[in-house]
């Protein structure tokens, strides 16, 4: 008897995902609840696990190719031997020649396959190739994301089945191609850049910038540090202040926590904070909900925590949507200054970066004082330049005054 390994539920809004590897092979023994193989959507990498115990039987779903949930993998056969391979001829066969009626895997005619899965259809709704008319080599003729690919790189005419890849770039001189490696884009990697390019494509993005001295906040940083982390076990960062500083801006300001739907506008009277978290995959946002409810001690430990498991993967797809706004520190990085594009459908997105030592003039004298330059980007088609201004003011005069803070004002 065979259980079948599917696609688990993938969470709201993701449709689908890319099989990133399969850990065992067919044939191999399997336990049950043990990882088989690996997902990836775009917004998180996630294991599936074997339903029972057994050997693993045929793989329906090949690395790279895309599925949608509920969709059939494999297989477990419990207790023994895997399947055997699909139906090959029996050996005593008669050898007679087959009728020329079924080419087998030959790409089906356009409009031949039914259902082509959402990936086509969102391609087909962003692009305006009509699957149709587009020459499917999938299972039963269906049309596969990579034929769109392919059709839309050759101006929307039927792209030839068996034919190569469209060509992207010109090719390299001989001596550079062979030091020259490809790797598959992942397919976070892949939604991280169609999303940057829809932002930039669908908002009327601008940049205001402003700078902070951060003599106050590093100086309570230090002067609590210690008893901080002493009793609430997690560091203090700058995260917490910033944090309540751009809540309380937000509450100021409450355009720039809105986002538009067709032709409304809505304000979102909660304030859930992504915090982007750089990872070896990619970027990812992790939202910290409710953030006016938590204290600086709270948000400081739901961001190490998101920050841990953003690096190993075990960040779960809820943990990632629903923002309502978003802070990205490139100053970790080295950063001095930079324009954040926004994470869509937010309207604003903070960029902080690195401190450091600048001559500033306080009360007519010149001194020096630790520096942090900040840049809003906002969508200009909700936010007027004013309210970006004074969103970012606010910012700047809760965290030169921490007080502020503690005080609400």
């Amino acid at each position: 008897m065979a259980t079948e390994i599917r696609v688990p539920t993938l969470g709201e809004s993701v449709s689908e995902a890319t099989i990133g590897r399969w850990f065992k092979k067919p044939g191999e023994a399997v336990k049950a609840d043990e990882p088989v193989l690996e997902l990836e959507t775009d917004k998180v990498t996630l294991e599936v696990n074997a339903p029972a115990s057994g050997t693993l039987g045929d793989i329906l779903a090949k690395d790279g190719e895309t599925v949608t949930p509920g969709a059939v993998l494999g297989s477990i056969v419990e207790g023994g031997a895997a399947a055997a391979p699909a139906a090959a001829p029996k050996a005593d066969a008669p050898k007679t020649e087959a009728p020329k009626a079924a080419p087998a895997p030959a790409p089906a005619a356009p409009g031949a396959a039914k259902d082509h899965g959402p990936a086509v259809g969102r391609i087909a709704a962003e692009s305006g190739v009509d699957p149709s008319q587009v020459p499917g080599t999938g299972k039963d003729g269906r049309v596969t994301k990579g034929d769109m690919l392919a059709a839309i790189a050759t101006g929307g005419a039927a792209a030839q089945a068996p034919s190569a890849p469209a060509q992207m770039r010109a090719p390299s001189a001989p001596t550079d191609a062979e030091r020259e490696e490809r790797v598959r884009m992942t397919k976070l990697r892949q939604t991280i850049a169609r999303r940057l390019k829809d932002a930039q494509n669908t908002a009327a993005m601008l940049t205001t910038f402003n700078d902070v001295d951060m003599s106050a906040v590093m100086s309570l940083r230090s002067q609590y540090k210690d008893v901080f982390e002493k009793k609430h076990g997690t560091k203090l960062g700058f995260m917490g202040f910033f944090t309540k500083a751009v809540i309380q801006a937000l509450k100021d300001v409450p355009a720039v926590n809105a986002e538009i739907d067709g032709q409304d506008i809505v304000y979102k009277n909660y304030y859930h904070i992504g915090i982007a978290v750089g990872t070896e995959k990619g970027l990812v946002v992790p939202v910290v909900r409710d953030a006016d409810d938590l204290s600086v001690a709270g948000i400081e430990k739901k961001i190490a925590d998101f920050g841990r498991r953003a690096r190993d993967g075990k960040l779960s797809i809820d943990e990632m949507q629903g923002g309502t706004f978003t802070i990205t520190n490139g100053g970790i990085y080295g950063s001095l200054m930079s324009t954040p594009i926004l994470n869509a459908p937010q309207s604003g997105i903070l960029g902080m970066h690195r401190i450091e030592d600048r001559p500033v003039v306080k009360n007519g004298q010149i001194v020096v004082r630790p520096m942090m330059y900040l840049a809003l980007s906002y969508d200009h088609r909700i936010v007027d330049g004013k309210e970006a201004v004074t969103f970012l003011v606010r910012v700047k005069e809760a965290l030169e005054d921490p007080a502020r803070l503690v005080l609400d004002l």
